[in-house]
Parts: C-alpha cells; structure tokens; sequence
C-alpha cells in the first residue's frame, strides 16, 4: 500500500519530490485551495510532504488508502499549520481513515449519577495525545463548508493547550480577550438561532459547544471565508490572526480575475 507515494517520500529520510501531476489533480479536488497565493501554496506542498512522511495512516475496515487520498488527507491537514509549521502535530503520529462514517462507543453520566451508554454515529475524531481518525468523504459528498479534515485537525490545535474547549494557545501578539469576547459573543448567537430554529450559514453541530464552534468555524474559515467574514467578521479576524492567512482576500481576488471589467470596450 502507498508503495509509488512511499518512494517518492522518502520515508525515514528527507521528502522527494511527488510527481506535478498528482499534486495538481489532488489539488483540483480541492477548490479553496485557490483562495492561497503561491507562495502558500508551495509552502502547504512541502508541510504535506513533510506530514505524509512523519504520520502513520491506516486504513479501517479494509480501507485501501489511494497515493490521491494521501495527497488529499494531507493537504487539508496542513492548512491550520500553513503558518505554524508541522511541530504543532508532534505530539501524535496516528492518522486512521474509515470508509465512511463510524461508530463510537460513548460512557456518559447524567445530574442523577446514572451512567448511560450508547453508539454514537460520527465523521470524525481527534484525540488528545492520540490519533486522528477520519471518514473518507470526497469534496462532493460534503456541502460547501464543511470540511471533516480540517475540523478534526483544528481540534488538535486546540488541545494543544488542554481539552478542545475552543480556546487553543494564541500566538503571542493575540490578546486572550480579544479572542474570548469574539467567540463567546458569536457562539451565543449563533446557539440563539439554533435554539430558535432559524438558519445558519455554519453547521448547527458548532453549537454542541465552544471546542466545536471554534472547528466549525475553522472549516468555513478555510471553505468560505467571504461568508464567514460578512456573518462573523470578528470571529473571522481572530482566526485570520490564529492562522496567519487571510484566504477571504483570496477568495475576492479570485472573483475579480473570473469576473469582466465593469466598462468594456464594445466591438466595432
């Protein structure tokens, strides 16, 4: 498995170089890609080699992992550490992959002392101190948005400091309170909507609690930052500042290249 994938990677040595034309299907794959400059660009294809070279992946259920699946799982993986670098996942080395999604044995206590135990249906699992484990859903099985792998990740970033409580270790420049009134005053809202049955541009899932509104946010952040931008622009600054990247700039940019000029010349 991995064979072509492993050789050009070099595992247990410095990362080759992966073939241009892989990298550019798997990168078709992933349109928000674009919304990066080239600089950045190249910068996530080395932290995704360098990844791919440095985590143990395995495939659940009889899961056969694809050089393409690698490539994708990869990617994702490494765009909350574009600007962090691949020390921010060493603490783990883990990266299991399931066919879809999977069920997870939950333990949970109520007020009353009483223990209840159930399956628990889910996309995706990040431990503390342990693996990612991942369902295998390509771009088009997920509405725009919402993005399995860099939730899940986004959670590692945030137990970096502790549990995933939505508040991760902030870069020195950030202020904690700055941080702690964006996000308190937007997961307020939005679980006032949710509770209120009203639509949400995020997922309602974000207001289970701050650790999954913190990666919700983070995968519209990256999926559609102009969205999340206008609906929360604080929240989208603090995570512009968490990240180091402001993928709402390119996504404008973008448009402005794809769109025609507002007074064009007319033909003779």
């Amino acid at each position: 498995m991995f064979h072509k994938l492993r050789q050009w990677l070099g595992l247990g040595r410095p990362p080759a170089a992966v073939p241009d034309a892989l990298w550019r299907r798997v990168e078709s794959s992933l349109p928000f890609l674009a919304f990066l400059g080239d600089a950045e660009r190249t910068r996530l294809r080395e932290l995704a080699r360098g990844f791919l070279a440095g985590k143990e992946f395995h495939g659940a259920q009889g899961l056969h992992l694809t050089d393409e699946m690698l490539l994708a799982i990869a990617l994702q993986a490494c765009l909350p550490i574009l600007h962090k670098g691949l020390d921010a996942y060493r603490s783990w080395v883990g990266v299991i992959v399931y066919p879809g999604d999977f069920v997870i044995p939950r333990h949970e206590m109520d007020d009353d002392g009483v223990v209840h135990e159930y399956d628990d249906e889910v996309l995706g699992e990040a431990w503390e101190g342990g693996p990612v484990v991942l369902s295998w859903l390509p771009g088009p099985a997920l509405p725009d948005g919402v993005n399995v792998v860099i939730h899940e990740f986004a959670h590692k970033l945030d137990m970096e400091n502790g549990g995933a409580d939505g508040f991760p270790r902030l870069p020195a420049q950030m202020s904690r309170a700055a941080w702690a009134q964006a996000f308190s005053s937007a997961y307020e809202d939005f679980c006032e909507d949710v509770d209120a049955g009203r639509e949400t541009v995020l997922d309602p899932y974000a207001a289970e609690s701050p650790g999954e509104f913190f990666a919700v946010a983070s995968e519209s952040f990256f999926e559609t930052p102009g969205l999340l931008e206008r609906i929360y622009p604080a929240v989208y600054a603090q995570l512009a500042a968490f990240y180091g990247t402001d993928p709402a700039a390119g996504e404008r940019r973008l448009a402005a290249r794809a769109s025609p000029p507002a007074h064009a010349p007319r033909g003779r």
